[in-house]
């Protein structure tokens, strides 16, 4: 039998910034290094449900390589919380969503995206949704850093 790839879901608010850049990162790194992985993004709010990431956002990955213009956002369901072996969460108060939402028998492991960058334990991504170019550029550079940690635990 052939052990089930890793399975992580990043989670943000609006699921249209952050947790699109932060799949799209680690996929990109994931096919760099060999990885097969499961990723999907999502959000603890409903606003932006079947829309596509932010433009700011396709952009800022599009300028690294990586076109995530096909993820849809989607909400986090009760079914993510077995579904997915880690929930990512990409700040603080995800993080506690995700823990109030976590419904009994949940077995993924909750952590923040910067938990996994060494000195950058338990920060949050800023938000840059309501920023510019350069605050998403800024994102994909966090993202990236989180990405390549992710590799490194996951290879």
């Amino acid at each position: 039998m052939t052990p089930r790839s890793p399975s992580l879901l990043f989670v943000c608010l609006g699921n249209i910034c952050r947790s699109p850049l932060a799949e799209g990162a680690l996929r990109h790194a994931a096919q760099r290094h060999g990885l097969d992985l499961t990723l999907d993004p999502a959000g603890t709010g409903d606003w932006h449900v079947g829309q596509p990431p932010d433009p700011r956002a396709i952009a800022a990955a599009r300028r690294n390589g990586v076109d995530i213009s096909g993820l849809r956002a989607r909400q986090v369901t009760a079914d993510d919380f077995t579904r997915f072996d880690h929930l990512i969460a990409l700040d603080r108060q995800n993080l506690a969503d995700l823990r109030r939402l976590a419904p009994a028998g949940a077995t993924a492991r909750l952590s923040l995206l910067n938990d996994h960058v060494p000195g950058r334990e338990g920060q949050g991504v800023a938000d840059p949704y309501t920023g510019t170019a350069a605050d998403f550029d800024q994102t994909w550079a966090e993202v990236t850093a989180a990405a390549a940690g992710l590799v490194r635990v996951l290879s």
